[in-house]
């Protein structure tokens, strides 16, 4: 399951990693600033127990990209709104726990699971600022590896 050649956008793309409350909502949300509503996209983690991270929030609003109604979501509850797993093209999971419980959940059927390893931003740093330039690290990281993958934004 390699980097795929083309860059052409899946119909639907689901990112995963933890908590859902730092990199897979960042995810979802450049995407959608980067590609508009083409593909259907959403983000869950292997569990839902934070908030959507107020550091995240503010580093992607730099970006002119708003998370602050993100809700964050478990795969388990993902499947219980119906959104099914096996109805995305592309699951890219930012961590190796999202990796190894997307690859469980997958292995019913037959989709393509990217591991893509962001760094975590959670706990790195002392005070603000230097919370922020990691969070900021977090994001661009991110970015750049979308446009690696699916190319230069395009509108919607």
């Amino acid at each position: 399951m390699g980097e795929g050649t083309g860059k052409e956008l899946p119909g639907s793309v689901l990112f995963c990693c933890d908590h859902n409350a730092v990199r897979s909502p960042m995810a979802e949300g450049i995407m959608k600033q980067l590609y508009g509503t083409k593909s259907y996209i959403q983000s869950v983690g292997v569990k839902n127990d934070l908030e959507v991270d107020g550091f995240a929030v503010a580093v992607c609003l730099e970006i002119g990209v708003e998370l602050e109604r993100h809700r964050s979501r478990s795969f388990d509850e993902m499947e219980q709104w119906g959104d099914d797993l096996s109805s995305f093209d592309l699951v890219l999971a930012l961590s190796p726990a999202s990796q190894r419980r997307a690859l469980d959940l997958t292995r019913f059927y037959h989709l393509d699971v990217e591991y893509w390893p962001i760094l975590d931003p959670t706990g790195l740093g002392e005070g603000r600022d230097d919370r922020l330039a990691s969070y900021r690290q977090t994001r661009d990281q991110i970015r750049e590896r979308l446009i690696d993958r699916f190319g230069p934004p395009r509108a919607a």
